[in-house]
């Protein structure tokens, strides 16, 4: 798994809903990614002026994030982002 440095997050997207709630099939062309996932591994801290930093977040939290926030990567064939903890807007 990766190790990520200073104050990044490892997060595991929710995936686009397959269906909506009166049952209709959404196609993948038309699938919107929610901009919400799961904490999977914290940083190593944010450190600034000798002083290190607590994250507010923890591995486990579902939490909401900017759209456009953070890098795509793929581990194993698993879809996660890599963000800073200030791109994360709050838990749910």
């Amino acid at each position: 798994m990766l190790q990520p440095l200073g104050d990044k997050v490892l997060i595991k997207p929710v995936s686009a809903e397959e269906k909506t709630k009166s049952g209709i099939y959404i196609p993948d062309t038309a699938k919107e990614e929610k901009a919400e996932g799961e904490v999977i591994v914290l940083g190593t801290g944010k450190q600034k002026d000798g002083k290190k930093y607590d994250f507010s977040v923890k591995k486990g939290d579902k939490v909401v994030y900017g759209k456009y926030s953070g890098d795509e990567i793929k581990i194993d064939g698993v879809e996660y982002k890599v963000m800073k903890e200030e791109d994360i807007l709050g838990i749910l």
